[in-house]
């Protein structure tokens, strides 16, 4: 074969925290293959919602640790943070 036309995709992970004193949520976590899985680990654990969305997780592994997340992320993030806090509630 003539170049590499099969590239492994490596898993990508990434932790936020939000308080609603943030003006936004914080990066606290983020790594891909073996760290990733490390992340999803301590997640379920300590019984951590988690959302699949391989298009976030690529975005918040190029946010620096303890950096808040950027302003084009908001509505998703939003989104997600509106969708645990329902389920938590249904939960309740």
């Amino acid at each position: 074969m003539k170049g590499c036309d099969f590239v492994e995709k490596r898993k990508k992970a990434a932790a936020l925290k939000y308080e609603q004193s943030y003006e936004a949520p914080i990066v606290t976590a983020a790594g891909m293959g073996y760290v990733a899985d490390k992340i999803i680990e301590k997640a379920e654990k300590n019984d951590v919602p988690i959302v699949k969305n391989e298009e976030l997780a690529n975005l918040l592994n190029n946010v620096d640790l303890g950096e808040s997340i950027p302003y084009e992320l908001y509505d998703t993030v939003a989104e997600i943070i509106a969708y645990i806090m329902d389920v938590d509630k249904s939960l309740t």
